[in-house]
């Protein structure tokens, strides 16, 4: 299993790297197909956040679905733990799940709400103001509005996968494309065991001129 530890906005030191590569070493006792985890730990700018100023953020890629995990901490090392066990419980569950062969139940509903309705707030994720040589990540910047991407590679799959998927990222929502249907596709949390299911039909008939 490869690990790859990188820093955005700081530099990670060697004790660290020695670390989070003891403990992820770790995570392989569950007998899953994991052939990397990336750790990307990050600085928050912002002074008034200087409780959480650091992010660590754990994916694990393998065969099966990626897992993330993701904790924010004043400390560099407590964030490296938070988000390590995290992880830890995200791959105990999926273990058991392939173990016992049971999948929770979950009852979809059509969206009918509209979007501005949805919590969305996790894709706000670094306020960093905006520097004369732009990272490349981002793709549009407007004074203090930064929006940046991330590309994963995915296949298409069934809703009960994509939802499989949801709890194991640990997001309120999870974008995917139907295997049933091809159609870009996004399932999200509501209240209880609830969970939304919204469909894009795209038009292609009406080319849109910027």
């Amino acid at each position: 299993m490869d690990i790859i530890i990188r820093g955005r906005h700081m530099d990670v030191p060697a004790d660290f790297r020695a670390l989070a590569e003891e403990k992820l070493h770790r995570l392989e006792r569950f007998g899953l197909d994991i052939a990397r985890i990336d750790v990307e730990v990050s600085r928050e700018r912002n002074p008034r956040l200087a409780d959480r100023a650091i992010e660590v953020e754990l994916t694990c890629h393998g065969r099966g679905p990626i897992l993330r995990a993701e904790a924010h901490s004043g400390d560099k090392f407590a964030a490296l733990e938070s988000a390590y066990e995290t992880m830890t419980e995200r791959l105990r569950r999926l273990a058991d799940k392939r173990t016992s062969k049971r999948r929770r139940h979950a009852r979809v509903v059509a969206a009918e709400v509209p979007l501005e309705s949805l919590n969305l707030d996790d894709l706000v994720t670094d306020p960093t103001p905006v520097e004369a040589e732009l990272p490349a990540d981002v793709v549009y910047a407007d004074g203090p509005v930064i929006v940046r991407q991330k590309t994963h590679e995915t296949k298409p799959m069934t809703v009960e996968d994509a939802l499989d998927s949801l709890e194991l990222v640990g997001h309120e929502f999870y974008f995917f494309v139907d295997s049933e249907n091809a159609m870009p596709s996004v399932v999200y949390r509501r209240r209880g065991y609830d969970y939304g299911l919204i469909r894009l039909d795209v038009d292609n008939s009406e080319q849109i001129s910027g």
